[in-house]
């Protein structure tokens, strides 16, 4: 548990510090003029400069985390920060920061500062006791899920018979040392295609197997590395490397403890300071029940997609929140009118006025993307002067190497479509089929 807060806080703070160096603070957050909000979120808004502030108030909160000190209040208010970044614009969402978010939360409920921190330090008066068992192992079944269901949701007839959209991206990457050759040739890409796959599938099974688990960290580091230098999706293949050791037994983990103590010149006396894991739980049994909880919304959540009719890579309902990484190549158009429902007078609108590259890319591909941008339109230029408004748009979608095809009904006035869980009746029918999960 110890080992897992150390460099679980150490990924978040070179995260944080990340953002920042790369100016991702005021091109994402500061910059944009409209925010794409998730449901039931729309509350939740940007702080313009004191986004800065609030990135601190993250990256100080993950230290703190890290060093065990104040470990109730900073895993609090790490994960409130930090979930609070990724609601304020859904168009940076990544399943890696939803995976990030899903362990900040289960952390504010488990005793990570028993052992080894600023805290166990601090209360030399309290004895020493094993945190409980199922302490770590949630953080396993969470690790779990995120691979097995990644997994099954690669059993789709795009990514194992087409080796899509793998095969559109590798080609792309001619300019990688050593590798970039290679990456032309299709064989390779079916390699990966099913490799990845596999992997998913089998990897949590090859961790929590004794004898086999060592080769699977292995696999996990190449599989992990190999996916950071083709893919550029930041800090998540060395998060889940590092959470990865917490499938190893505790005497693997006092040994990086003893390394750490060796090059900090911490002594053995103040490693033995400890605390018991009941004064920092709220309450054991509500812990418990609350994770468990959480833990079943995890395994179920993914599957709500079933509820929805229509192909899920075009409609993408019950899409987010599923761990399906990397799945599809999705390009689009949406070039939307304003018009006069009295006049019949109309004018096009230039998306650039208002959204940023990345916004509009997101944009031209997600229905609820769509439907929000259509009623901030309408409500623009109802704020302008403009009476009777209908709001329609005219898109077209490609999804893994087909042919783009017309996407959102053009006769539909957006106006009158209400983000909602229902159906989204206003999208044409895809024109193929792509079976599995």
């Amino acid at each position: 548990m110890a080992v897992f807060r150390i460099f679980f806080g150490l990924m978040m703070v070179y995260n944080i510090i990340r953002f920042w160096a790369n100016g991702w603070i005021k091109t994402l957050y500061n910059e944009p003029s409209f925010h794409f909000k998730y449901f039931g979120f729309e509350w939740v808004q940007t702080l313009g400069v004191y986004n800065y502030a609030l990135f601190i108030i993250c990256g100080i909160a993950a230290l703190c985390v890290a060093l065990g000190f104040k470990y109730r209040i900073a895993s609090i208010i790490f994960f409130l920060s930090f979930t609070y970044i990724e609601l304020i614009d859904k168009t940076t969402y990544l399943n890696h920061y939803y995976f990030i978010s899903c362990m900040a939360f289960l952390l504010m409920f488990l005793p990570a500062n028993a052992y080894f921190s600023i805290d166990a330090y601090q209360n030399k008066n309290r004895h020493f006791a094993t945190v409980p068992r199922w302490t770590i192992d949630v953080i396993k079944a969470l690790l779990f899920i995120v691979y097995f269901y990644a997994g099954l949701a690669k059993l789709n007839s795009d990514w194992l018979l087409e080796a899509m959209p793998l095969k559109i991206w590798l080609p792309s990457k001619y300019d990688i040392p050593f590798f970039g050759n290679v990456l032309q040739q299709e064989w390779l890409h079916y390699v990966f295609s099913w490799g990845g796959m596999l992997y998913d599938l089998m990897i949590p099974f090859l961790l929590l197997y004794k004898p086999t688990r060592k080769v699977a960290f292995f696999l996990v580091i190449v599989f992990h590395v190999l996916t950071r230098v083709l893919f550029p999706i930041g800090v998540f293949p060395f998060v889940m490397i590092v959470s990865a050791l917490i499938f190893f037994d505790a005497s693997f983990h006092q040994k990086i403890i003893n390394g750490i103590s060796k090059l900090f010149k911490i002594s053995e006396a103040k490693i033995q300071n400890n605390i018991t894991s009941s004064a920092y739980l709220f309450n054991s049994k509500m812990s418990v029940v609350i994770v468990a909880f959480f833990l079943l919304i995890q395994v179920l959540l993914p599957w709500r997609y079933l509820a929805y009719p229509g192909e899920l890579f075009w409609t993408e309902e019950g899409y987010r929140f599923s761990w399906r990484v990397m799945l599809m190549e999705k390009a689009g158009y949406a070039q939307f009118k304003i018009k006069n429902s009295n006049t019949g007078s109309q004018f096009l609108v230039n998306n650039s006025d208002f959204l940023t590259s990345f916004q509009e890319k997101q944009m031209s591909t997600q229905p609820d993307f769509i439907i929000q941008y259509a009623h901030f339109l309408g409500d623009y230029f109802a704020a302008q002067g403009q009476n009777n408004i209908e709001v329609y748009v005219e898109s077209y979608v490609a999804i893994n190497g087909r042919l783009s095809q017309s996407f959102v009904d053009p006769s539909v006035n957006l106006l009158k479509v209400k983000e909602t869980f229902k159906p989204r009746d206003f999208l044409l029918p895809f024109g193929d089929e792509i079976k599995g999960l």
